[in-house]
């Protein structure tokens, strides 16, 4: 017989402290059940409608039960009598009803170590107290470029006539969440307990999944391992109404990116990929499926995160069938524990690399980012640049009017988590210009999806209301 575990509460919003207990009852049998109080029960303390504070319950992994009680605690446990009953340690010290009807068959009452250092409460406290906006917009730069915020509507309005392809690199990423232990006797080495993991879409699957967010039509061809990484983020893009075309290479795994944090900090990365080119007859396969519905694109993006997937011969390939399509082409090549160049994808109407990326391109170490911009452009033969510059924001270079380089500081200055900021810029600026955006617009609407990027852990895909919101 399975041994019972069983939790109770008013659950509006299953924070922090919830996972931490419900998570403690999990390892203390073999079924953990869940009852959520009734609005009539929970009364006052009931902030969300019962049907989906019970939802909210349903949907977490750790639950393998979840069920509304309008009746006592103490007849639902003489009911179904769990072998064990686990509440919150801010309980210990209080009047427990559970604990008579616990008595009567033999059942125990457990108070966890995963207590709740914050209350459903106070996370609406915090949501009303907050302003509807998480950043004012560059006015100075709208009024020299003549930025009208209808203009900008009207533009995200025209995202959803867009069809793209997105080429590159499939990256899954996995935030662990630890608890710092103290520091290690035998080394001077930290020691964390892993109390969580959540995995998230990332590299270019996650620049076709912002695309998707944003209301355009869009295609993935990437290339991956045949494993459960691949599954995983298979069925995501799916879920994010990404058209996935993920070619196998029975050669290498999916590339998987372990985070390890603790306390909003990250303490280590683990990468598990592998880095060659992917072979002749494979690049030939690429763009073979690429061939077959190349008519059908408004816009390639090439999302490069220099794990092999884009080799230059097929890069050259791609680009010679983009041109003779009359297709817009937008690249990114990351330089991060990686070495890429950005130069190398030739002819692009816009690139988005960082200060780093930019200078190992050009082999400029001294110069000012103008000249920089400028030189980059010249190596690459882009037409416009967005040269990202972290917590200084962006310049943008362009040689197509009278206006040739201005800046936009970082519009989001306290950053939750900065990883897909760069990606989000990618492809909400990428969007823009094939909406009919000049590279002004371009840049500020890249801008705003950044910022609303770095406000959140993890790299979540961006919504078109998203952005609305801001403008």
């Amino acid at each position: 017989m399975k041994n019972l575990v069983f939790v109770s509460g008013h659950f509006n919003v299953i924070h922090t402290g919830h996972i931490r207990l419900l998570r403690f009852a999990k390892e203390c049998g073999d079924k953990l059940i869940v009852a959520v109080e009734s609005d009539r029960i929970a009364k006052n303390a009931a902030y969300v409608p019962e049907l989906l504070r019970l939802e909210g319950v349903q949907t977490n992994s750790i639950v393998d039960e979840a069920f509304l009680i309008d009746e006592s605690i103490e007849d639902v446990i003489a009911r179904i009598q769990p072998s064990i009953v686990v509440k919150g340690k801010e309980h210990e010290s209080k009047f427990n009803p559970e604990l008579k009807a616990l008595e009567e068959y033999g059942g125990k009452l457990i108070f966890s170590s995963g207590e709740t250092f914050f209350t459903s409460a106070d996370v609406f406290q915090k949501e009303f107290s907050s302003t509807t906006k998480l950043f004012n917009l560059p006015e100075d730069y709208m009024k020299r470029h003549e930025i009208q915020k209808e203009r900008l509507l009207d533009l995200i309005d025209n995202f959803k006539k867009i069809k793209a392809c997105v080429l590159g690199d499939l990256i899954v990423d996995e935030y662990i969440s630890c608890q710092p232990l103290g520091m290690s006797q035998e080394d001077p080495t930290i020691v964390v307990k892993p109390i969580d993991s959540k995995k998230f879409i990332g590299g270019a699957g996650i620049v076709a999944a912002h695309g998707a967010g944003l209301g355009a039509n869009i295609d993935f061809l990437s290339v991956a391992g045949n494993d459960l990484i691949h599954n995983f983020a298979l069925h995501k893009l799916n879920d994010f109404n990404v058209n996935s075309n993920i070619l196998y290479d029975e050669n290498r795994p999916t590339t998987l990116k372990q985070r390890y944090r603790s306390k909003g900090k990250s303490l280590l990365r683990v990468s598990h990929l592998h880095q060659e080119a992917i072979d002749a007859n494979l690049q030939i396969k690429f763009l073979e499926t690429l061939e077959q519905k190349i008519q059908q694109y408004n816009l390639l993006i090439f999302s490069d995160f220099n794990y092999g997937c884009l080799p230059q011969n097929l890069v050259d390939s791609i680009i010679k069938l983009a041109k003779q399509n009359n297709i817009m082409m937008v690249a990114d090549s990351q330089s991060s524990s990686q070495i890429g160049d950005i130069s190398r994808f030739l002819g692009m109407d816009l690139i988005t690399p960082t200060e780093r990326e930019a200078r190992i391109s050009t082999r400029n170490k001294e110069d000012g980012l103008v000249i920089l911009a400028d030189q980059l452009m010249k190596i690459s033969q882009s037409k416009n640049i967005l040269l990202k510059l972290g917590e200084d924001g962006l310049l943008i270079h362009t040689g197509q009017n009278t206006w040739t380089t201005d800046r936009i500081d970082a519009l989001n200055p306290i950053p939750k988590d900065v990883a897909g900021a760069g990606d989000s810029m990618l492809i909400a600026s990428a969007l823009t210009m094939v909406a009919g955006g000049n590279i002004w617009e371009s840049a500020l609407i890249g801008a705003i999806a950044a910022g609303i990027q770095v406000s959140r852990v993890g790299n979540i895909p961006l919504t078109s209301e998203e952005i609305i919101k801001e403008i």
